[in-house]
């Protein structure tokens, strides 16, 4: 599996409306056949920056995802948007998805 993070600095003036402005592209991004998981999350840091989680079943599902017309549509508006370039992670790992954390588990 390919699991990749993003860190997303958005220009104050439109960090308000990020998850709007990048709605249709998670949706159709969600629809990819390879596509295990793509989330969103705000930092508590800094009110201008969101996380994406992502990942994908292999570099075949992630290379179909990057040559799609709604990431290119995503890559060209994209820079207008952001204060800084993305950081990102992007690593191949094993498994298929999330997994359940050992350490902790609801009290009974």
């Amino acid at each position: 599996m390919i699991f990749i993070a993003v860190k997303f600095t958005i220009r104050p003036e439109r960090s308000a409306r990020w998850l709007e402005d990048v709605a249709e592209f998670t949706r159709a991004t969600r629809e990819e056949p390879g596509n295990v998981f793509y989330e969103w999350s705000k930092s508590v840091d800094d009110e201008h920056q969101y996380v994406l989680l992502e990942a994908f079943e292999s570099a075949e599902a992630g290379a179909v995802h990057v040559n799609s017309e709604h990431f290119k549509t995503a890559i060209a508006w994209m820079p207008d948007a952001v204060a800084e370039t993305p950081q990102i992670i992007n690593v191949e790992v094993p498994g298929t998805g999330w997994s359940a954390m050992a350490e902790v588990q609801p009290r009974r």
